[in-house]
């Protein structure tokens, strides 16, 4: 079974993911033993951004806040849908807090859960159609 990074690289709808998470040097970590959570943005949730804001975020000076928001999708463990509920809590690597709320389908904060539950080596993916930011 391939990790969360081999999954994403393997996804054209990733293609922005996998160039952030290079770009903020976050590759190894996520391709390492975990389990992890990853909560994906689909190119079009990054293209969601204002104009410029992806562009802006992968230049080098730029890495931190980058991988600020990149961790900020991340959970440690291997958190299935099955296993969230509403008004859940779960705290973030990057060390903030997303709220799950469940309704009208599943959203982490203001991103829907467009497909749950891919399961890598090493955790989980949920695709999400936004980008979340840190508070």
């Amino acid at each position: 079974m391939e990790n969360i990074v081999e999954i994403a690289s393997g996804n054209k709808d990733f293609s922005t993911l996998v160039a952030a998470v290079v770009a903020a040097g976050l590759a190894e970590t996520l391709s390492g033993n975990g389990p992890f959570t990853v909560f994906a943005p689909t190119n079009e949730a990054f293209a969601k951004l204002p104009a410029g804001t992806v562009e802006e975020l992968l230049k080098p000076e730029n890495k931190e806040k980058l991988a600020s928001i990149l961790t900020y999708h991340v959970v440690a463990g291997k958190v299935m849908s099955k296993d969230l509920s509403n008004g859940q809590k779960a705290k973030t690597v990057n060390g903030q807090e997303i709220t799950v709320a469940i309704g009208d389908g599943v959203k982490i904060e203001n991103a829907t859960v467009t497909t749950a539950d891919l399961e890598a080596s090493n955790g989980v993916i949920h695709v999400i159609d936004s980008v979340i930011l840190p508070k």
